[in-house]
């Protein structure tokens, strides 16, 4: 039976504060037993799942996610952290709680800007964020490595090296960071600068630096000129690409103001000055990613009132967390939910991140579109390279997870040696194969009809 994680708010136990906490956890959930998996008796049949997430969603635009996830098994697995997160919740967890991505995939881990102007490398996704058992979010990275060794056509070796850096890294550096001050903890991040040090291989250190070139450059003003164009007046409007991009109707504006006026007062007085020095210019709603298509998603452009700058803010519905049937944690307000987790889990914050109530009780969250962004391209990438990318997001989440958690606990948890990491890179080749299995079933529903898909 599954061990519930503590709630938000509920006092913890004395011996939550020390190693105690974790050899206690030992206990219940041994390491070798985190490896373990076979889907349960109950497990509910994929496209009902599917079917059953689409209800609230926009109906014109499921049909490109279902596109979308069928155009590969890395981007079936990317669609689909609802059927994992109910797979995790039905095996035995260690309860140490924190504060959960909820969907660690590794295309969930990129490049971006802190507020001084650097590149850091961090998490940059939490549509899913909740408090949960930490072990959720390792081995959804670790199976994520897997699933894409197997996209690669690289052998089971090298699905298992990549599954097996990412839990040992994140094991090794959660227990350095257990003896760390919470000063240090909390101030510790990975500047992509720094990554080049660390990189030995001439050819690595080559495509690393073309990597930070290429999201110093992927900045909001790429993204003006490719999604907009010149109105009749000269002002920049989006353009007109249904279903993809659709702009706001003048009907509209209205709404789109007083969301806008809503999102604005849960800023700090400091941003909210700021955006005050703004007007907005233009609205449209966008399609985005693979598992968010069919959420409302909208990009406001928005002009300097002085200087004429644009800026780009996106506008994203929060539905409750595929987490939220399983750790019981009350949330008043969803986008309020992502920005809070994202400020526990990140090292450093975009600046303008905040929440809003639409007109009809939607919940959404805001965020800068863009601001020197850039990912590593996992199609391709070699065995050698995909186990260093597994070290540096294991290493992230582990410095997230002592952030927002008990480290001294978990740490004890882990121990000493290699067993969690054999345990969790033997329950992400299990659950791989499983994925692959579920995909069939995918593929096959798309064919016979029963799920629709369209041109993305």
């Amino acid at each position: 039976m599954s061990i519930a994680p503590r709630s938000a708010g509920e006092t913890p136990s004395a011996s939550d504060d020390t190693a105690a906490g974790g050899l206690a956890a030992r206990s219940r959930v041994p390491l070798p037993q985190q490896g373990d998996w076979a889907p349960s008796p109950q497990r509910r049949g994929l496209v009902a799942m599917l079917e059953e997430e689409a209800g609230p969603r926009i109906p014109e635009l499921v049909p490109i996610r279902y596109s979308r996830m069928a155009g590969s098994l890395s981007a079936f697995y990317r669609g689909t952290p609802a059927v994992m997160a109910a797979d995790l919740a039905a095996v035995p967890d260690t309860g140490l709680t924190v504060q959960l991505s909820g969907d660690a995939h590794l295309s969930n881990f990129g490049l971006f800007a802190s507020p001084e102007r650097r590149l850091v490398f961090d998490l940059d996704d939490f549509d899913e964020t909740l408090p949960g058992p930490f072990e959720w979010d390792v081995k959804r990275l670790a199976t994520s490595l897997a699933v894409a060794a197997h996209d690669n056509d690289a052998s089971a070796e090298a699905a298992a090296a990549a599954a097996t850096e990412a839990a040992r890294s994140y094991r090794t550096h959660l227990r350095e960071l257990a003896t760390a001050t919470e000063l240090a903890v909390w101030y510790e991040h990975i500047a992509a600068d720094d990554l080049l040090q660390e990189v030995g291989n001439s050819l690595q250190r080559a495509r690393l630096h073309r990597t930070l070139d290429r999201a110093r450059e992927t900045d909001s003003g790429k993204a003006v000129a490719k999604l907009t164009e010149a109105g009749p007046d000269g002002t920049p409007r989006f353009v007109h690409e249904p279903p993809l991009i659709e702009p706001v109707g003048p009907a509209d504006r209205s709404t789109v103001e007083y969301v806008f006026d809503d999102y604005r007062g849960s800023l700090p007085a400091a941003q909210q000055r700021l955006l005050g020095r703004f007007r907005i210019v233009d609205a449209a709603r966008k399609v985005v990613g693979i598992g968010s298509v069919g959420t409302r998603c909208f990009l406001l452009l928005l002009q300097g009132r002085a200087a004429g700058e644009l800026l780009l803010l996106q506008v994203k519905e929060a539905e409750p967390s595929v987490l939220t049937p399983y750790v019981h944690v009350p949330v008043a307000h969803e986008g309020q939910r992502v920005v809070e987790g994202q400020k526990l889990l990140q090292a450093f914050g975009d600046i303008f991140l905040g929440w809003s109530t639409g007109p009809t009780g939607r919940h959404f969250y805001w965020r800068q579109l863009l601001d020197m962004k850039g990912s590593a391209s996992v199609q391709g990438m070699s065995a050698g390279l995909m186990r260093q990318y597994a070290g540096l997001c294991g290493r992230v989440l582990a410095r997230g997870h002592a952030r927002s958690g008990n480290r001294v606990a978990i740490a004890a948890y882990l121990g000493d040696d290699t067993s969690f990491e054999r345990a969790v890179t033997a329950f992400a080749l299990a659950y791989a194969r499983q994925t692959r299995e579920d995909f069939s079933t995918f593929t096959q529903a798309i064919g016979e009809g029963r799920l629709p898909v369209a041109d993305s």
